[in-house]
Protein backbone atom coordinates (compact mmCIF):
# COMPACT_ATOMS: atom_id res chain seq x y z
CA UNK A 1 0.00 0.00 0.00
CA UNK A 2 0.94 3.50 -0.32
CA UNK A 3 -0.29 6.77 0.53
CA UNK A 4 -2.41 8.64 -0.94
CA UNK A 5 -1.23 12.01 0.02
CA UNK A 6 2.15 11.41 -1.80
CA UNK A 7 -0.16 10.84 -4.83
CA UNK A 8 -1.81 13.90 -3.95
CA UNK A 9 1.04 15.98 -3.22
CA UNK A 10 2.30 14.98 -6.77
CA UNK A 11 -0.63 16.33 -8.77
CA UNK A 12 -0.95 19.38 -6.84
CA UNK A 13 2.83 19.84 -8.22
CA UNK A 14 2.02 19.33 -11.55
CA UNK A 15 -1.14 20.79 -12.19
CA UNK A 16 -2.75 23.03 -9.12
CA UNK A 17 -0.65 25.94 -10.10
CA UNK A 18 -3.20 26.26 -12.96
CA UNK A 19 -6.37 24.78 -11.69
CA UNK A 20 -9.11 26.98 -9.51
CA UNK A 21 -11.83 26.04 -7.45
CA UNK A 22 -14.72 28.31 -7.95
CA UNK A 23 -16.97 28.82 -4.90
CA UNK A 24 -20.34 28.87 -6.87
CA UNK A 25 -20.10 25.93 -9.02
CA UNK A 26 -18.59 22.75 -9.46
CA UNK A 27 -19.88 20.60 -12.15
CA UNK A 28 -17.44 20.20 -15.14
CA UNK A 29 -20.20 20.59 -18.08
CA UNK A 30 -22.96 22.50 -18.64
CA UNK A 31 -26.17 21.01 -21.01
CA UNK A 32 -28.35 23.80 -20.59
CA UNK A 33 -29.58 24.24 -24.38
CA UNK A 34 -31.25 27.85 -23.44
CA UNK A 35 -28.08 29.31 -22.78
CA UNK A 36 -26.92 31.94 -25.87
CA UNK A 37 -24.57 30.25 -28.98
CA UNK A 38 -25.73 27.13 -27.59
CA UNK A 39 -27.49 26.11 -30.16
CA UNK A 40 -24.47 24.93 -32.13
CA UNK A 41 -23.72 22.27 -30.27
CA UNK A 42 -27.21 21.20 -30.12
CA UNK A 43 -26.26 17.33 -31.67
CA UNK A 44 -23.41 17.11 -29.78
CA UNK A 45 -25.52 18.00 -26.09
CA UNK A 46 -28.35 15.16 -27.46
CA UNK A 47 -25.50 12.86 -27.94
CA UNK A 48 -23.89 13.62 -24.61
CA UNK A 49 -27.08 13.05 -22.78
CA UNK A 50 -27.35 9.44 -24.05
CA UNK A 51 -23.85 8.42 -22.52
CA UNK A 52 -23.62 7.08 -18.86
CA UNK A 53 -21.11 9.44 -17.76
CA UNK A 54 -23.62 12.35 -18.65
CA UNK A 55 -24.44 12.00 -14.48
CA UNK A 56 -20.81 12.16 -13.47
CA UNK A 57 -20.32 14.91 -15.73
CA UNK A 58 -23.09 17.24 -14.47
CA UNK A 59 -23.96 16.46 -10.88
CA UNK A 60 -23.87 19.59 -8.75
CA UNK A 61 -22.68 18.35 -5.17
CA UNK A 62 -21.29 20.78 -2.56
CA UNK A 63 -17.82 19.47 -2.31
CA UNK A 64 -15.86 21.58 -0.31
CA UNK A 65 -11.72 22.43 -0.61
CA UNK A 66 -11.22 21.34 3.01
CA UNK A 67 -13.11 18.26 2.88
CA UNK A 68 -11.34 17.01 -0.37
CA UNK A 69 -7.98 18.10 1.34
CA UNK A 70 -8.69 15.88 4.50
CA UNK A 71 -9.83 13.15 2.66
CA UNK A 72 -6.66 12.77 0.41
CA UNK A 73 -4.56 13.56 3.78
CA UNK A 74 -5.87 10.41 5.35
CA UNK A 75 -6.33 8.03 2.22
CA UNK A 76 -4.50 5.11 1.10
CA UNK A 77 -4.69 2.50 -1.86
CA UNK A 78 -4.31 -1.14 -1.78
CA UNK A 79 -3.22 -2.20 -4.91
CA UNK A 80 -3.78 -6.11 -4.07
CA UNK A 81 -8.03 -5.28 -3.42
CA UNK A 82 -7.70 -2.23 -5.80
CA UNK A 83 -9.71 -0.15 -2.85
CA UNK A 84 -9.07 3.06 -1.37
CA UNK A 85 -10.00 3.96 2.01
CA UNK A 86 -9.71 6.85 3.94
CA UNK A 87 -10.54 8.07 7.55
CA UNK A 88 -12.82 10.85 7.85
CA UNK A 89 -15.23 12.80 11.07
CA UNK A 90 -18.69 12.71 10.94
CA UNK A 91 -20.39 14.97 13.61
CA UNK A 92 -17.50 14.50 16.00
CA UNK A 93 -17.01 10.48 15.20
CA UNK A 94 -14.20 8.87 12.96
CA UNK A 95 -15.98 7.16 10.26
CA UNK A 96 -13.94 4.76 7.70
CA UNK A 97 -14.50 5.27 4.07
CA UNK A 98 -13.84 2.45 1.91
CA UNK A 99 -14.17 3.03 -2.21
CA UNK A 100 -13.90 0.09 -4.59
CA UNK A 101 -14.73 0.52 -8.50
CA UNK A 102 -18.54 -0.90 -7.67
CA UNK A 103 -19.39 2.02 -5.34
CA UNK A 104 -18.16 4.26 -8.17
CA UNK A 105 -20.34 2.93 -10.99
CA UNK A 106 -23.56 2.69 -8.35
CA UNK A 107 -23.30 6.10 -7.71
CA UNK A 108 -22.60 7.50 -10.98
CA UNK A 109 -24.97 5.31 -12.37
CA UNK A 110 -22.37 3.30 -14.51
CA UNK A 111 -23.54 0.24 -16.45
CA UNK A 112 -21.06 -2.93 -14.67
CA UNK A 113 -19.68 -5.41 -16.72
CA UNK A 114 -22.75 -7.49 -17.66
CA UNK A 115 -24.65 -4.22 -19.19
Amino acid sequence: MFNSHEMANSFESHFASNFEFDPTHNICCVYDEKLPKMDVFKDILEFMKRLPIQKALTNQQRVFRSHIAHFWKNATYDEESDVITSSVSLDGEDKTIIITEQLVREVLDFPNDEN
